[in-house]
């Protein structure tokens, strides 16, 4: 097996004795949440990720999972969404035969691991295939972004969080009209979507300045604070074994 190796400008953090496999992890925006809450983080793409700032194999994600997935202290999957996103089922129904379902067999391959696991998704029909037990946004963590996602939890709970109320709109033309707002919209070229520098500080990812990376990206926010929550009951379920 392969391994490149992490960067070295990585940030400063207190490793917290945990490793988290960050499955399906393209630029490394989960990654990088865990790497803040005190994880090492070992990432898995199908496709070659060369901004991907942590130690990094390519090869089949799911297949990763199944062989060593047993491995690592916690598990984190965001399988491709194209087949189940919102998109995919309204507008551009007819091309979604292109695209392979794997939420199922991802799930699977982690619930076969043993451990405690995440499932990330963006809302969309792969929620009512899935069980909802946190919903992240932007606005929680002061972003400029609301970015809705969906987190499946195994073998392990997180608290409750707030959905505080939206500060406004979206910045961006709809329907040949400009809107003002707090918020950019992250994915797509046109419509007054905000510069890279602003999608950039956004998300509060720096270390790529590619769109589609970004806009395939989560905030590390969200994966740092699922990370810190699973790492407090990761160590508790240690100091019990010991």
């Amino acid at each position: 097996m392969n391994v490149r190796e992490a960067a070295t400008w990585l940030p400063a953090r207190s490793w917290n004795g945990l490793t988290v496999l960050d499955a399906f992890c393209c630029a490394g925006g989960a990654g990088m949440g865990y790497w803040l809450a005190g994880f090492d983080v070992l990432g898995v793409d199908i496709a070659e990720q060369p901004n991907y700032p942590f130690r990094f194999v390519q090869c089949d994600a799911v297949a990763f999972i199944r062989e060593h997935g047993h491995r690592f202290d916690l598990r984190h999957a965001s399988p491709p969404c194209q087949f189940d996103c919102t998109l995919t089922v309204g507008t551009n129904q007819d091309h979604r035969h292109r695209y392979a379902d794997l939420l199922d067999p991802t799930r699977d391959a982690l619930a076969n691991t043993g451990g405690p696991w995440v499932i990330e998704q963006p809302p969309g029909r792969a929620t009512k295939r899935m069980r909802v037990d946190v919903t992240l946004c932007g606005e929680m963590f002061g972003l400029a972004v609301i970015r809705h996602r969906n987190f499946e939890l195994g073998g392990w709970t997180a608290p409750a969080a707030i959905h505080l109320p939206h500060r406004g709109r979206v910045a961006g033309m709809r329907h040949g009209r400009w809107f003002t707002g707090p918020y950019f919209a992250v994915y797509g070229q046109g419509g007054g979507k905000g510069t890279v520098t602003q999608w950039q500080q956004a998300m509060g990812i720096h270390w790529t300045d590619q769109r589609r990376e970004l806009a395939e990206a989560i905030p590390p926010a969200y994966t740092q604070w699922l990370g810190r929550h699973a790492a407090d009951q990761l160590g508790r379920s240690v100091e019990a074994a010991a």
